[in-house]
């Protein structure tokens, strides 16, 4: 992270020809959830040199900032706050709250980088993979709900995906999402309806490193506040109304030299397109597909799309340009052969479905796992599976086992950040438990909807 006097002085350049009076300093929670403190101008300097205290113990609570007890960062540490440094790249001015900027901050604790913040956690993995010698280019295709924010009837009513009229249900706020973004390092590219009434997706360009990620918990932040200001509230909840297809958040992403100028994934002399070191990588996802579905689709609510015939992955498959399997490939040259994770879910936090990718493509990569046979045709039919293809788990038991189990990915992203993650799990569950024997079927809602 830049931390330089001179990336400070442009920083700070910027915020007057923007006439900026007020900064928040943002960072996410386990569940992706923007958790922020907004601090005048006048102390920034002060703030980026000396750091910003701020409670350490959000990286374990709930979407409604309840503690998740046992995970080690509320009672054990006495419920410490962190000093919270600033990454000066991730700076904007956020065009629809006046005279505000933004910037995405990191704890320290105890004199080093707090293990258990997801934006760390993605960090780490990308370091271990540019030792390796490559890089990654990535970006998320984010689908969300949009409802009335005192009805909570979704904005459109029927079933129509991409149809151009339903596209026009409130064009002033689509615009507003189109113009506003690219001003806060959104590169959006177009917005379209999905399968469910009120849903919606609005994709945007790749980048490298972290700043995909980043991007993706801007993204997320930025279309609940735009849409509160029309009066609606815009959720990333995967699956709010059972009836109806989920939301997913598929992890778009492709190998590149340490230098992003090569593309490393595809080889016109393989008889798949695809080359050695994208073949292992394919692989590892594939290996540690279980565990990780659990990182990217991480709340009860989330593993309920894993179901056949949604075009969500039941299963631990992959194919060449196949909807119907968990990973995705797109072959089309050295520059745009690319692979579509899409275990992810709408609710999934970018920085972690990120690092639990890299965490097993890297281990598909050092251990040369060999790629199993594609899927070819539907991979909800069981007749076109290869023999052994494992079912991915869509209850939080199973799951949690998977990810329990799983010493390759727990190692790699750390033991502080899988017993604080395992915590929350295990809060859910005891959430769900409380809720059944109260006949509350309402709670995932209640819980999930407005904050994620």
């Amino acid at each position: 992270m830049d931390f330089s006097k001179e990336k400070l002085d442009k920083v700070l350049q910027k915020m007057t020809a923007d006439d900026v009076r007020f900064v928040r300093w943002e960072q996410s929670d386990t569940y992706g959830v923007a958790r922020s403190k907004t601090a005048r101008k006048c102390n920034f300097s002060d703030k980026v040199n000396n750091g910003f205290p701020f409670y350490l113990g959000f990286v374990a609570v709930d979407p409604q900032c309840n503690l998740v007890h046992n995970s080690g960062y509320h009672e054990e540490i006495g419920y410490a706050d962190g000093l919270m440094f600033a990454d000066l790249d991730t700076y904007v001015t956020i065009p629809w709250c006046k005279n505000t900027g933004r910037v995405l901050m990191e704890p320290m604790y105890e004199g080093k980088w707090f293990a258990p913040q997801p934006r760390y956690v993605a960090r780490k993995q990308l370091d271990r993979l540019q030792k390796m010698g490559y890089s990654l280019l990535s970006g998320y295709e984010q689908e969300f709900f949009v409802v009335d924010q005192n009805t909570l009837e979704p904005i459109t009513k029927d079933v129509n995906a991409r149809s151009t009229i339903r596209n026009y249900k409130d064009p002033e706020f689509l615009h507003q999402i189109m113009t506003d973004l690219p001003k806060v390092g959104v590169d959006v590219d177009y917005f379209e309806t999905e399968n469910a009434p009120g849903q919606f997706e609005v994709p945007y360009q790749p980048s490298f490193g972290i700043s995909s990620a980043d991007t993706g918990h801007t993204f997320r932040t930025s279309v609940k506040e735009i849409a509160l200001q029309h009066g609606y509230i815009a959720s990333f909840m995967s699956k709010p109304f059972p009836e109806y297809s989920g939301s997913s958040c598929h992890f778009n992403h492709s190998l590149w030299d340490i230098d992003g100028q090569k593309g490393l994934m595809y080889d016109a002399d393989s008889p798949n397109g695809l080359s050695d070191v994208a073949q292992h990588w394919i692989a590892g996802i594939l290996a540690h597909a279980p565990a990780i579905s659990l990182l990217m689709a991480p709340t009860i609510n989330c593993l309920k799309r894993f179901k056949p015939g949604t075009f969500a992955p039941c299963n631990v498959t992959w194919g060449i340009d196949n909807r119907s399997a968990a990973v995705r490939v797109k072959v089309n040259g050295e520059r745009r052969t690319y692979v579509e994770n899409r275990l992810g879910a709408a609710a999934g936090n970018p920085y972690i479905s990120l690092a639990a990718t890299v965490a097993a493509g890297i281990d598909g990569i050092q251990r040369e796992l060999k790629l199993p046979p594609p899927v070819k045709g539907d991979a909800y039919d069981e007749k076109n599976l290869p023999p052994k293809t494992q079912t991915l788990p869509n209850d939080m038991k199973t799951a949690l086992g998977y990810f329990t189990n799983d010493d390759v990915i727990r190692e790699a992203l750390g033991e502080e950040f899988c017993k604080c993650f395992g915590a929350i799990k295990l809060h859910e569950m005891e959430l769900e438990a409380e809720a059944k024997a109260k006949g509350d079927d309402d709670w995932e809602k209640d819980l999930f909807f407005e904050y994620l």
